[in-house]
């Protein structure tokens, strides 16, 4: 093979590679909408009530080095709302869970309503406004329906 042509092709990999890296990467942390029909029981997570308005469900696992940050900062935004709750179920023990719930990563988060519903996901850590602004969207949706 010539050595131009094998260096036009790494070079063409290389940059497929950091393409679909930095694809990857704008996804990490932003809402996703979800099928609204996927519904959260919190007697199979075992973690206590949901919120009257809302419920911050993280999944981490004890090897998720960005988990804590994620359960601070998720466990601050429902603090400073009325009827919102977080709750943090370990998947590390509960591979249940993660298959039913569809978790390939850690952390993961739902935005889960007041009934229940799905009606948001996070994939890899999300960012503290992008949650306040799907609340904030949750609630508006709320107070008009």
């Amino acid at each position: 093979m010539d050595l131009t042509l094998a260096l036009a092709v790494i070079a063409a990999l290389l940059a497929a590679t950091v393409a679909l890296g930095a694809w990857w990467r704008r996804g990490q942390g932003r809402a996703r909408v979800v099928d609204s029909s996927e519904t959260v029981d919190a007697r199979i997570l075992g973690a206590g009530p949901l919120g009257d308005t809302a419920t911050l469900v993280q999944f981490s696992t004890e090897m998720c080095s960005r988990c804590p940050g994620v359960h601070r900062m998720l466990s601050t935004v429902a603090d400073t709302r009325s009827g919102v709750r977080h709750l943090d179920i370990d998947l590390t023990h509960r591979p249940d869970l993660a298959k039913r719930f569809r978790v390939l990563q850690t952390p993961t988060t739902l935005l889960v309503d007041g009934a229940g519903r799905t009606v948001r996901r996070f994939g890899g850590p999300p960012a503290r406004g992008d949650v306040e602004h799907e609340l904030d969207l949750l609630e508006k949706e709320t107070a008009h329906g």
